[in-house]
């Protein structure tokens, strides 16, 4: 139970940084492409990415930036969560 609520707090602090980050989006919904439904690219993920260290304080690998590792800022927030309970 605890562990699920982590993530749903890992989901919400993820849709505030998308928000800081790419201002332009809105009504984010962590499981649609966010290619072909948000335009994202992968400066903009990116910089996600940074902003997610920085707040999570947790590190991503050189692989782990790249846009193809990803389909969905769900996928973005279960590798967070992951690093998360890694360090733990």
């Amino acid at each position: 139970m605890a562990i699920e609520m982590e993530k749903e707090k890992v989901e919400q602090e993820l849709i505030s940084l998308v928000e800081e980050v790419m201002p332009e989006l809105t009504d984010i919904d962590l499981k649609k492409d966010f290619v072909s439904e948000y335009g994202v690219n992968s400066i903009s993920i990116i910089r996600l990415i940074v902003a997610a260290e920085e707040k999570f304080e947790i590190s991503f690998s050189d692989y782990e930036l790249a846009l193809d590792g990803y389909q969905c800022f769900g996928d973005v927030a279960a590798l967070i969560a992951k690093k998360l309970d890694d360090k733990e």
